[in-house]
């Protein structure tokens, strides 16, 4: 029986490649015989991931590739140096996190304050660097004999962050920390590109899927890890290797009659 997770001869793009799941991803089909490319704006962040991966699997298998997604000549001009590309993963953002000390949540992520250039900034990466990247993949995919695309979207494209949980009781209420709604804005869009995309391109064997994980734990705060679990069915933040499994599925063969789904895995957040 062929081995509907076999990705030898495969190669794949990872766009955000030297952030917290960027190298999972890279690792998930790394792991099943995919060539990856790996892509990100912070060039010293990207080698060192580049060095972490090349080491572990080789550096017959790993590309790296300096990249601005929201630049539509950074973009093509890495593209046109593959003669195919098989698998798209946009998994590039700009997205405030909680972290331990000051952390970079601010009161001007507020709605009333937020300038335009915070909003414009907050969402380019995510909207405008999925529209560039996708389109100058698709292309390449439609001469090559088509592809999979998939989206990387979040729990806070489905449902509204809960901002009780970066709520800090010792400041006034002008000056709490919020999720920006820059984040919610352009995931919620990502998964409206997915289904559009999806239908768009069925006729060239293009699949487009999405997948909304919900918040990883990378050394975060107890008081905020606790907020957060309280709100999560199962009772904990997601694992950072809880994923990899679904990469390979949505990327593999394991899903060819899946497109223009967004997949949740989210421990239950969204259900509650």
């Amino acid at each position: 029986m062929k081995d509907l997770f076999d990705l030898n001869g495969k190669i794949a793009l990872i766009t955000g490649a030297s952030g917290l799941l960027g190298p999972k991803h890279a690792e998930s089909l790394l792991d099943y015989g995919c060539k990856v490319i790996l892509t990100d704006i912070d060039e010293k962040t990207l080698k060192e991931k580049y060095e972490e991966l090349s080491s572990k699997y080789g550096k017959e298998k790993v590309c790296l590739e300096v990249m601005d997604v929201t630049n539509k000549e950074s973009v093509d001009k890495v593209i046109e140096k593959y003669e195919k590309i098989d698998i798209l993963i946009n998994n590039a953002a700009k997205d405030p996190k909680v972290t331990k000390g000051d952390g970079n949540l601010t009161p001007e992520t507020r709605f009333e304050v937020m300038t335009k250039e915070y909003f414009t900034d907050g969402i380019d990466a995510i909207i405008n660097g999925t529209f560039i990247t996708t389109q100058s993949v698709c292309n390449k995919m439609i001469k090559t004999g088509g592809g999979v695309v998939l989206n990387i979207s979040s729990d806070l494209g489905v449902i509204a962050p809960d901002q009780r949980i970066y709520r800090d009781n010792n400041k006034e209420e002008h000056e709490q920390n919020v999720k920006p709604i820059t984040y919610s804005a352009a995931k919620w869009a990502v998964i409206g590109m997915t289904k559009y995309l999806a239908v768009y391109f069925a006729k060239n064997n293009i699949r487009v899927n999405c997948l909304s994980p919900t918040g990883v734990y990378n050394n975060h705060p107890e008081e905020f890890v606790e907020k957060l679990s309280n709100i999560i069915p199962m009772g904990r933040m997601a694992n950072i290797d809880e994923y990899k499994g679904a990469i390979i599925f949505m990327c593999s063969d394991a899903s060819t009659y899946m497109t223009g789904t967004n997949l949740i895995i989210d421990g239950g957040k969204t259900i509650w």
